[in-house]
């Protein structure tokens, strides 16, 4: 590590609500943070006053994105569904496959519009997964045939590289993004502690990778060095992203999913001041 690396502590900024929150989200569309309660199927959103609205979609909610005509898309179990206002109910659009022995787990939006998801096996099984992109008209092409816990995706600021999770691998990987396809799949950072869960990239280009068990997520540099470290006092850090007006606050999601032993703030939305902006999150197209 660093001997310039910055260590902070965030704010608790929800109690406890859920069993596995996962996917931050910050839009002006909806008003500020949403999130999900995954194995809930439940997504949450936070209201100026600190009250949390609660909406039930499913038996999984595994990420929630803006669509660019209004509404959202959000993962469901085994496909995605689509709402056209911010606070109604969707209605399901496609089911990506018929196993029931895997389900969706996390996703986010190229600089074309297009979504990446991708899924995992309720068991893990090696290679059991896969990342799919979805264009709006609804095709779906299938971009890694052999994940197992298909996790954060986003892209660099100048849409030319593409950083993602699959967990058990220990690392983040890059791509490079040539016509719009992912080519050049190489190791960018491997966490020495926890796993890799969700991400997130700023104005910067620097990746913030949330280090599931670690209770941290961590910020890494395009040049690979670690910057900054922020220590999350629940130890299932899920995924982080950026909000605020200015963008300069990191929202982190953590779990209290299979814990051993009880962690009073496991399941709450935490939230910390950083130096450098994110960017407004990419949406869908469709």
């Amino acid at each position: 590590m660093s001997e310039r690396l910055v260590r902070s502590r965030p704010e608790q900024v929800t109690a406890p609500l859920c069993y596995h929150a996962e996917g931050p989200v910050w839009s002006p569309s909806w008003g500020g943070l949403r999130w999900v309660d995954m194995l809930a199927g439940d997504v949450l959103t936070l209201h100026a006053d600190g009250s949390v609205a609660s909406l039930h979609v499913g038996e999984v909610a595994a990420f929630v994105r803006p669509r660019t005509r209004g509404g959202y898309v959000v993962g469901t179990e085994r496909g995605l569904a689509l709402a056209d206002d911010p606070d109604a109910e969707p209605t399901p659009w496609l089911t990506l496959w018929d196993d029931p022995s895997v389900r969706m787990n996390e996703g986010g939006c190229d600089p074309q519009g297009r979504l990446l998801c991708g899924s995992m096996p309720y068991d893990r099984t090696p290679g059991g997964a896969r990342l799919y992109r979805v264009d709006p008209d609804g095709r779906v092409t299938t971009v890694l045939p052999d994940v197992t816990i298909s996790n954060g995706i986003d892209f660099s600021p100048d849409g030319a590289l593409a950083y993602y999770d699959d967990t058990p691998t220990g690392r983040t990987d890059v791509f490079d993004v040539v016509d719009g396809e992912l080519t050049g799949r190489r190791p960018f950072h491997t966490a020495d502690v926890g796993h890799p869960d969700g991400l997130a990239v700023d104005s910067a280009g620097n990746v913030w990778v949330a280090l599931n068990g670690a209770g941290r997520v961590r910020c890494v540099a395009p040049s690979g060095e670690v910057l900054a470290e922020v220590e999350v006092p629940a130890r299932l850090t899920t995924a982080c992203a950026f909000g605020g007006d200015d963008l300069c606050d990191l929202y982190v999601t953590t779990s209290r999913e299979n814990l051993s032993e009880p962690e009073p703030e496991a399941g709450s939305v935490f939230r910390v001041r950083v130096a450098v902006p994110g960017r407004p999150v990419l949406p869908f197209a469709g």
